[in-house]
């Protein structure tokens, strides 16, 4: 479970982050609706996607409404397979729905779900865990940053295939990306779990740009934990422009197929500024922070 240190209530941006998505998707032309934001995904999938996301999370968190039966979903690919199966069905489904349908259904749904999330218990366990980080369980806190997270890379795909990743109103705004990628770094301990190195070594990710950040973990005798923000010099430094952060932090999304808008390791590294130890920071652009 994530330190206490780290604690966010995201509910704000969230609210924020699904108001821009209204304004986003009443914005588009029919055109629009049709253009490939994935490999496999047009814009009216990925809008259709993110409806899904509100249904369930009504249905099985604020309803306790399970219709399916996952079955042994005891390891991290066999709950993958189940989630890809289930995204695939649904996606299918809605492409029987017109645009309006969507952008009414998203903004009636989203706004439930805003009221539902402002009744929670932060400390609470969430129904589901963060499994990208390694976790069994995990406090909603942890839980909600997770759902912004998806939220935000999903709307941004949407604005990359229709050229509107700066149209009002932004999403790329620090108060709204920076908790993105603070989420996303709570993976790294466990995305280093297997990597060796020195006890007392640390490895600092740098975000430059508005939603500028550093993250730092260092290895202890049994494994790596993340330091509280602010921390001193690196051991190794990965340093990221914004711009292509959390394209590499979802990369794992896209190399099942399914998008073209990530950047994988090989190519991250056109980006990637790294000093120190070049190994221990090479593995930082293969973080994936999504489920993939």
């Amino acid at each position: 479970m994530p330190d206490a240190q780290f604690f966010r209530d995201v509910r704000p941006q969230y609210a924020e982050v699904e108001r821009a998505l209204f304004h986003l998707l009443k914005s588009l032309s029919p055109e629009d609706w049709a253009r490939p934001a994935t490999r496999l995904w047009t814009v009216k999938d990925v809008a259709a996607h993110l409806l899904d996301g509100n249904a369930r999370a009504l249905s099985m968190w604020r309803d306790g409404y399970f219709s399916e039966n996952p079955g042994d979903v005891s390891s991290y690919e066999k709950l993958l397979g189940f989630l890809n199966q289930m995204n695939a069905d649904w996606v299918k489904a809605a492409r029987r729905l017109s645009p309006q349908v969507l952008i009414e259904s998203i903004e009636r749904t989203s706004q439930q779900v805003i009221e539902f999330l402002a009744t929670l218990d932060l400390y609470a366990r969430a129904p589901f865990s963060v499994a990208w980080a390694g976790e069994s369980e995990s406090p909603v806190w942890f839980h909600l940053a997770r759902e912004l997270t998806e939220r935000w890379h999903h709307q941004q795909q949407i604005r990359m295939a229709t050229g509107k990743e700066n149209a009002e109103p932004s999403i790329n705004a620090r108060e709204l990306y920076y908790p993105v990628l603070d989420t996303f770094m709570q993976a790294l301990p466990y995305h280093y779990r297997l990597v060796a190195a020195p006890v007392g070594a640390t490895v600092q990710i740098s975000v430059t740009g508005e939603a500028h950040g550093s993250w730092t973990i260092v290895r202890q005798e049994q494994d790596w934990k993340l330091l509280a923000t602010g921390h001193g010099p690196a051991t190794t430094t990965v340093t990221l422009p914004d711009s292509v952060a959390w394209r590499i932090f979802t990369m794992g999304f896209f190399t099942r197929e399914i998008d073209t808008k990530g950047i994988d390791a090989t190519e991250a590294e056109k980006f990637a500024t790294i000093s120190g130890d070049s190994a221990l920071g090479l593995h930082a652009l293969k973080m994936v922070a999504v489920m993939a």
